[in-house]
């Protein structure tokens, strides 16, 4: 049977060096990372990134990113609220609207632990 990774509530940025020099993780630091992978591992939050990255002031609202991945507003607010839980972007209503922003420090951070040139 296999084993899925537990929901990770938590804005805090993964740890910050890379694999290769920090030796294995603990169970906690494991599934931190992995939460933030796991997030990042579907194709449609990976363009919601992406799209948010390259917008105008580095934010957006449901109702501009669901046109672009080809998706209703709802679905798109599920695949957001993902990467929110991971701490990957952060969000502000206005009105009716809400508005994502990527987190730069947590986005950086999952990069980092990554690097294989130590």
């Amino acid at each position: 049977m296999a084993r899925t990774a537990p929901v990770l509530e938590d804005t805090s940025p993964v740890c910050c060096a890379p694999l290769c020099e920090t030796g294995p993780l603990d169970e906690g630091e494991a599934v931190a990372v992995a939460a933030r992978l796991k997030a990042l591992g579907d194709p449609v939050r990976l363009q919601l990134v992406a799209m948010l990255l390259a917008a105008e002031g580095r934010e957006a609202c449901t109702c501009d990113l669901a046109p672009g991945v080809g998706l209703s507003e709802p679905t798109v607010s599920h695949h957001l609220k993902q990467l929110l839980q991971a701490g990957l972007v952060t969000k502000e209503r206005r009105g009716t609207n809400v508005y994502y922003r990527p987190e730069p420090e947590a986005l950086r951070a999952v990069g980092r632990v990554l690097a294989v040139d130590c």
